[in-house]
């Protein structure tokens, strides 16, 4: 019998294991959401993520538990674990993905470098955060923010007053994450994989681009990345994995600083937008890693297939018709381009696609992924 695979969440990057899954002789089952999701080949079953006898129900039949995003709640995670489900990332490791406070307090405790933060419980605390640094900072809620939601630039205490009241009716307190308005040149991420057992696989150190607090474009490996600086990368990234005990993919957004220092943005312990690239540019994607590292499987190479590598999101698709309908065009005049699409339907804003194209030559291959992408777009 095949080894079987319970990915929580049917969304795009639950999809994107479907083949590499395949390729390894696995069995990948999916919980949806929904029906009609992004993984919906290979959706077992539908149900909520957070209610646990719908989760158990569902991880009685596979061997490994891993996850399409972080937002399964703490106490049905660790009764999975109690019931001896193996998970992968696990609860601990979890939540300091989930939450963005504990991430700071933790990352704080393994010296890792991080722009200055406080934890504010209200206005004053907020208040006197900004007089502390320059009259401007980045507030974020702790928990379930994504792509630019849960985060705003204030100038003012009052402009997060709704998100402190919001606190104060949800009856069990908290607080808001505060951090100085970096003076960043540009932002790059560092994945690693990481297996139960301890080993790991770094990927080169990526720019990403964002746009509207969605990424837009990544170049791998960043440009102009020095040794010192891709060393310093991958040395955070290794030591945020051995820190907090991750298994599977770990992706450590970064903020490249105008006097040339790293700090830690933001972590996410799955496939990461900013590691699609590697599904055509890298010797092992990422998707197939994530799966060796959850099963504790020897990591395949993670090097550059070629000297670079460019990812251009698929941003909101055409007004009319479907990506099906674009792909004739974009395949004829890019043939060098790979096209991944979703199965999601188009709408502003909405990632529902990517491509990928790999060369030798930095302008030619940016200048082919944005023109097949822009086949998609209107």
């Amino acid at each position: 019998m095949a080894v079987r695979v319970g990915v929580v969440g049917g969304g795009q990057l639950a999809r994107m294991m479907i083949a590499p899954a395949a390729e390894l002789g696995l069995e990948i089952r999916v919980l949806a959401e929904s029906e009609g999701m992004s993984a919906a080949l290979a959706a077992t079953a539908v149900g909520d993520y957070r209610d646990l006898e719908t989760v158990r129900a569902f991880a009685r039949d596979v061997d490994v538990l891993t996850f399409d995003h972080e937002h399964v709640p703490q106490d049905v995670l660790r009764a999975l674990v109690a019931d001896g489900v193996a998970v992968h990332p696990g609860p601990d490791a979890l939540r300091f993905a989930q939450d963005k406070l504990e991430m700071r307090e933790r990352l704080a405790e393994l010296g890792m470098p991080q722009p200055d933060w406080a934890r504010v419980e209200n206005t004053d605390q907020l208040q006197e955060f900004l007089d502390d640094h320059g009259g401007r900072a980045v507030v974020k809620t702790p928990r379930g923010g994504y792509d630019g939601k849960g985060v705003r630039v204030v100038s003012a205490a009052t402009e997060a007053q709704d998100w402190f009241a919001a606190l104060a009716e949800d009856a069990r307190g908290g607080a808001l994450l505060v951090e100085e308005l970096v003076d960043f040149r540009r932002e790059l991420a560092q994945q690693v994989a990481r297996r139960p057992s301890g080993d790991i696989a770094a990927y080169p150190v990526v720019e990403t681009v964002q746009r509207d607090g969605v990424c837009a474009e990544v170049v791998a490996p960043a440009p102009g990345a020095g040794a010192r600086l891709a060393a310093e990368a991958e040395r955070i990234g290794v030591a945020i994995a051995d820190g907090l005990g991750v298994t599977g993919m770990l992706a450590v957004e970064l903020f490249e600083t105008t006097d040339e220092r790293l700090l830690v943005n933001e972590l996410a312990m799955r496939p990461h937008n900013s590691g699609h690239w590697s599904q055509d540019g890298a010797v092992t994607s990422q998707f197939e890693q994530h799966l060796r590292a959850v099963l504790d499987l020897p990591l395949g190479a993670s090097s550059p297939r070629a000297a670079w590598s460019v990812m251009i999101n698929i941003l909101g698709g055409p007004v009319e018709g479907t990506l099906e309908d674009r792909f004739e065009a974009a395949m004829a005049a890019h043939p060098a381009a790979k096209v991944h699409t979703y199965g999601k339907a188009p709408r502003p804003g909405r990632k529902v696609g990517h491509v990928n194209v790999a060369g030798d030559d930095l302008d030619d291959v940016v200048y082919e992924a944005r023109a097949a992408a822009a086949h998609f777009a209107d």
